[in-house]
């Protein structure tokens, strides 16, 4: 027998076992999980060999962005998540739908949301990143799971919350003192406000968190911009089994190369600080958000010492989800504002009560009753993100259903926020004094319908950073300007990790 009769004799059996294995995984499992589901009562749309429904899903929501939009309508759910309107019709609030060969679970009900959302016993865990949110995110707040995401979670904690978020107010006000100076440098007329936030909110991180200039941290926002761009350009790609083993796209060497780049300068900004301590003195690396990374670098206590990778991923998160949640907010904010003038014109004497011409303080700000109404209606209409993702490893009842083991769960925050059912007919319309009363008034005690940063443990951690930065903002800006929306204003809302103006938000200001 010949050389190459006997690479065939060899080569036949494990090819064989290659492709029963991949058609086990591509085409049995999901066959005999579709047939659990249904006998266990959850409907969807049918499994569709190797892609699942991931097709259906990219031609709904091509069709949808196609379709312009009229009356500058804040009813971006069938244009957002068209494939999550269309299976709520037909199969109900909770179905399941399948990407490549995985079921996800769609959950609406409110009170399975709550469930979910609350964990109490602890089995709807984080999913593990994998691909291009993985380079983005590391194994940073957003992403991991169990000690590890509870460790660095109590850490991130005291950057956030009373005094050490008391004492970034100074940083925030004097950061939109340099954007209003720019603004007036410009004639103060027509501006894109997407693209000035954008500028804005990663000078306020920088000043903030790392106690740098936006202009020294733009490696990083630039790098995280073109990775983030990656990973919505491939959210709906399938992986192929076995393919990345032997073949890497260009789009997956550049993603490797950013990720690289953007370590290196926070490295180089970690041992910068680290080169600031003095005779040993930790507390000379700082009291903001990289100073108490830095000085958890030195624990005593092994338990609570973290390593450089996690100060990698911690910065990355905080400099993406930070910068990406507070230009969202404070973008989509304007925009209504500049439609809705006679709110506008009720958050100007608000904040004219309580500061006059006077810069916005601290104990100032959390005094604004109408502000906060406005953003919380802001939040509704246009959360920053738009669903929540967990994972059961184990089979678990979740109301009627029993949902098996390794069930992917996807909670849409747009299918809350905008239901009739839950908020009224009016749903779609800008209506702040929603919130007049508070937002547990709004919501009839219902937490898990108004939940913009998530909720339960894995809340997101600035969830009081973006607000209070919205209100010095929109305060200061209220205070010098009057405004509306142009008329060059396109209405487009698209998805790109975070729901963004597609051809930003064109506004005219009128000095006061």
């Amino acid at each position: 027998m010949g050389p190459l009769a006997i690479l065939v004799c060899f080569s036949c059996p494990i090819l064989v076992l290659g492709l029963l294995a991949f058609l086990n995984k591509t085409l049995r499992k999901p066959i005999l999980r579709q047939r659990e589901f249904n006998a266990r009562g959850i409907r969807g749309p049918p499994y569709k060999f190797l892609f699942g429904n991931a097709r259906e899903i990219q031609k709904m929501k091509t069709a949808a962005a196609a379709k312009p939009m009229s009356n500058l309508s804040h009813e971006i759910r069938t244009r957002l998540e068209p494939h999550l309107a269309t299976w709520t019709e037909a199969y109900g609030k909770n179905f399941v739908f399948w990407m490549g060969p995985e079921p996800i679970l769609v959950v609406t009900e409110p009170e399975l949301v709550k469930v979910v959302g609350n964990n109490a016993e602890k089995v709807y865990q984080k999913l593990e990143a994998e691909g291009y949110i993985k380079k983005l995110f590391g194994d940073g707040l957003v992403t991991s799971r169990g000690e590890k995401w509870a460790k660095m979670r109590k850490l991130v904690n005291h950057a956030f919350q009373g005094d050490s978020l008391k004492s970034m107010v100074p940083a925030m006000v004097a950061s939109t003192e340099v954007m209003l100076q720019r603004w007036e440098d410009h004639g103060g007329e027509e501006i894109e406000v997407f693209e000035e936030f954008s500028l804005f909110t990663a000078e306020v991180i920088s000043r903030t968190a790392f106690g740098s200039s936006y202009f020294q941290g733009k490696l990083v926002f630039d790098g995280l911009a073109k990775l983030l761009q990656l990973a919505t350009k491939h959210a709906l790609n399938i992986q192929i089994p076995g393919l990345s083993k032997v073949y890497k796209p260009k789009d997956e060497i550049e993603a490797e190369k950013l990720e690289q780049q953007i370590r290196d300068v926070i490295i180089a900004m970690v041992t910068k600080r680290e080169e600031m301590v003095t005779n040993g003195d930790l507390d000379s690396c700082g009291s903001d958000f990289l100073g108490l990374l830095v000085k958890a670098r030195y624990e005593d206590d092994e338990s609570k010492r973290i390593s450089v990778d996690n100060v990698v991923d911690e910065c990355k998160t905080f400099y993406l989800a930070g910068h990406e949640t507070c230009d969202i907010l404070l973008t989509w904010a304007m925009l209504l504002l500049s439609i809705h003038t006679d709110w506008q014109e009720e958050a100007r004497k608000e904040v004219m009560t309580h500061f006059g011409n006077k810069t916005p303080d601290a104990d100032g700000i959390m005094k604004l009753k109408t502000m906060t109404m406005i953003i919380n209606e802001t939040l509704r209409l246009y959360p920053p993100a738009f669903e929540m993702m967990r994972k059961v490893d184990k089979e678990v009842q979740l109301g009627k259903f029993r949902v098996p083991a390794n069930t992917n769960i996807i909670i849409s925050y747009l299918s809350l926020h905008h239901d009739p059912k839950i908020w009224g007919e009016d749903v779609h319309h800008f209506k702040p004094d929603r919130f007049s009363q508070g937002l547990a008034k709004a919501t009839n005690n219902v937490q898990s319908v108004h939940i913009p940063f998530g909720m339960g443990a894995r809340i997101c951690a600035g969830y009081n950073f973006a607000p209070i930065l919205t209100k010095i903002a929109l305060s200061m800006i209220l205070q010098r300007y009057a405004f509306t929306l142009s008329p060059a204003y396109v209405h487009s809302p698209i998805y790109a990790f975070t729901i963004r103006p597609q051809f930003g938000v064109q506004v005219i200001f009128q000095a006061l």
